[in-house]
């Protein structure tokens, strides 16, 4: 028996659903939930009400749109805290309206329960109007916070007891009947208020953080004179053969529309360079699913980033696969100033690496380096990349297919523009700056976590004197 871990359980102790799975019981998660259980507590369903997601079935999928005015929330853009922002789907107004009792309020909190298990993030009003898919349970406070209950979730406590309730083998999933079992701590109002408080000043520190970008953004375009662009919405463009096949082997009307043309032209009348001459540009690999683990080291996919951050990835390589591959995965590991540019899926996401990471990415993303740093700095060229400059030319390049691939041809042609390197330096100082409070914004999330974490292990006062620490 040595080395095997093992909980004994009375018959009379098992929950009402009679799980006898040995991974339910596993040591740690009974010490979390013994740990709960010291404090004053609840089980979710005495201080909340619950609503599940319509069947998939309800909606044509045909009718979603990239913009509009009521957004559909997808299972993959419920992230730790706060939904994903950024490749919104809508749906049209009668949609919404039919499915209208599937509305989120302010201050919902949404949980994914399909796929991706256990995120839990909160509605704010710039999430409205919205409603949401059947991969996601919305919790509805009563009696108690619903930001500290947020962050009693986002917690270890609260998210491995969340987890725990994970049934399935294929496809694993959340059920309504064990959420409202998940037991959380009641302290006092002042204490959740002190909790709520440090989620809002990390809100509005990250709000500050994206208007910052908007301004490094504009004052690109105003640099290069495309700050009032509008695309040209004329539907016909004659080209000779000589001119379109002749010289690009594309035979696609999309491609030839006046828009692009109109973009790449202007960059080229100011200084500009091939994105080849600028930066060199690695591969990475797909090792396919055999190689996934629950445990190992981390997978980097193009869902997984956008041009603010990384989030958690869902899958990792499992420890054979990296201990057979360690030497190509090392020179594969991305370096501090690495630009992650996707190819495949959503393509041209660019995301500048402010440190040496531990992971690896897929094969759908491409690792640039700045060949010359006097010339061009990387944090100017990430957000040219991820500008309309360059996303009209990977809309050119990739559009027209169902799942979008860009080659690595066309990304090496992709047209930037070379600007004043004093400008670059004040772009550039404002992409920092506004990462800087994004960072803090993060900090200030997980420092509310421990303080949570704090207050389960000691007490309420200690967690208090921390968060003001």
């Amino acid at each position: 028996m040595e080395g095997l871990e093992i909980s004994e359980i009375l018959k009379s102790d098992l929950e009402y659903s009679g799980r006898i799975d040995s991974e339910y019981y596993r040591k740690h998660l009974l010490s979390f939930e013994n740990q709960v259980c010291k404090n004053i507590y609840s089980s979710l369903d005495s201080v909340a009400n619950f609503l599940i997601g319509p069947f998939g079935s309800a909606f044509n999928t045909e009718n979603y749109v990239d913009n509009g005015e009521y957004r559909y929330v997808r299972g993959q853009d419920v992230k730790p805290f706060i939904l994903k922002d950024g490749e919104n789907r809508f749906v049209p107004f009668d949609d919404f309206e039919r499915l209208k009792k599937y509305a989120l309020k302010e201050k919902d909190i949404l949980v994914s329960v399909v796929g991706t298990l256990g995120n839990a993030c909160i509605v704010q009003t710039k999430d409205l109007p919205a409603i949401f898919s059947c991969k996601s349970t919305v919790i509805r406070t009563s009696g108690i916070n619903p930001v500290y209950t947020l962050t009693f979730l986002n917690c270890k406590y609260g998210r491995e007891l969340l987890i725990r309730k994970e049934r399935g083998a294929i496809q694993k999933g959340l059920n309504l009947d064990d959420l409202k079992t998940i037991l959380v701590p009641i302290y006092s109002d002042s204490f959740q208020k002190t909790i709520e408080k440090a989620f809002y000043i990390a809100q509005d520190k990250l709000t500050e953080s994206k208007l910052l970008y908007n301004k490094a953004e504009n004052l690109l375009l105003e640099t290069i004179g495309l700050n009032n662009f509008q695309p040209n919405t004329d539907p016909v463009n004659v080209k000779s053969f000589k001119d379109s096949f002749g010289s690009t082997g594309r035979l696609d009307a999309e491609y030839y529309q006046k828009k692009y043309e109109e973009v790449v032209s202007h960059i080229t009348k100011q200084k500009y360079d091939r994105l080849a001459n600028i930066v060199n540009i690695k591969k990475s690999i797909e090792p396919g699913s055999d190689a996934y683990s629950d445990e190992g080291l981390p997978f980097i996919r193009v869902s997984d980033y956008n041009k603010f951050g990384l989030s958690e990835p869902d899958k990792k390589l499992a420890p054979s696969f990296c201990k057979e591959n360690a030497a190509l995965l090392a020179e594969l590991k991305p370096k501090k100033e690495t630009i992650l540019f996707s190819k495949d899926g959503s393509v041209g996401t660019a995301y500048m690496l402010r440190s040496d990471k531990d992971f690896i990415t897929s094969g759908a993303i491409l690792h640039l380096t700045v060949k010359d740093k006097k010339q061009i700095i990387p944090e100017y060229l990430t957000l040219a990349l991820n500008s309309k400059l360059v996303q009209m030319q990977a809309e050119r390049d990739a559009g027209g297919s169902i799942i979008l691939h860009w080659r690595i041809g066309e990304i090496e042609n992709v047209v930037v523009p070379i600007i004043d390197y004093k400008k670059q330096e004040q772009i550039a100082a404002l992409v920092d700056e506004s990462f800087s409070l994004k960072k803090q914004s993060e900090q200030l999330l997980e420092k509310a976590k421990r303080a949570v974490e704090m207050a389960i292990e000691q007490n309420e006062q200690k967690a208090l004197e921390f968060i003001y620490s």
